[in-house]
């Protein structure tokens, strides 16, 4: 499966930005899909991660209550909600995607995931 993230750009604290994540390929919805972030001179680290059926979500403990991971099976398409930005939410978004055999498994360490898109820029401006 191929991904390809969209939606980055400059937003001040407070504000919102939607990232969107295509894939092509393959039947999107047999994946498990996550988003992780990276910011300059960090390691990868993870966002949320959300089922193939779409009922199970996982969320950082940083990003909680302010962001959203949805998906879009007809659409092939995985979205990430982000509200109440901080400055330190500022990093390069990526998206990946998993092949899974539940409809309700998810995942968070990273090495799990086989198919990576490319990031996506977010900065948030204090």
């Amino acid at each position: 499966v191929q991904l390809q993230a969209s939606g980055g750009g400059l937003v001040q604290a407070g504000g919102s930005l939607r990232l969107s994540c295509a894939a092509s390929g393959r039947t999107f919805s047999i994946y498990v899909m996550g988003w992780f972030r990276q910011a300059p001179g960090k390691e990868r680290e993870f966002v949320a991660t959300l089922s193939r059926n779409g009922h199970t979500t996982y969320y950082a403990d940083s990003v909680k209550g302010r962001f959203t991971i949805s998906r879009d099976n007809a659409k092939a398409t995985v979205y990430l909600q982000m509200d109440s930005l901080k400055p330190e939410d500022t990093a390069s978004y990526y998206c990946a995607a998993k092949y899974a055999m539940g409809e309700y498994d998810y995942f968070v360490n990273s090495n799990e995931y086989g198919y990576w898109g490319q990031g996506t820029q977010v900065t948030v401006s204090s």
